[in-house]
């Protein structure tokens, strides 16, 4: 999204610190942006939503993946360059997503 960024973030140690990932994310690719481009990229604070243990992330998947459709940026999402997960291939996500819907009609 030209204006905003969604991300759906895993911890995987019973230790793991969201606000802290999101601070430093937020700070190196915000001095990167600066150093480049002369302003700045992100705005203070941030919107979360703590998914809780064993709720689906289908639904959260399905949201961030149509954000660029809903926007009218792109007819369907595999023309939006700009997702995907560093776990799964953008086709994996979409056919899990298409394999999903299918499962509940």
């Amino acid at each position: 999204m030209p204006d905003h960024v969604h991300l759906l973030i895993q911890a995987t140690a019973a230790n793991a610190d969201p606000r802290s990932f999101v601070a430093r994310a937020k700070q190196k690719s915000g001095f990167d942006f600066a150093a480049r481009y002369k302003h700045r990229l992100w705005q203070k604070g941030y919107y979360e939503r703590v998914m809780r243990a064993g709720e689906p992330t289908i639904a959260v998947i399905r949201y961030i993946i149509a954000n660029p459709v809903r926007a009218g940026l792109v007819v369907e999402p595999s023309e939006y360059p700009f997702w995907g997960s560093g776990v799964h291939s953008r086709e994996a996500l979409i056919e899990f997503i298409g394999t999903e819907k299918e499962r509940h009609r």
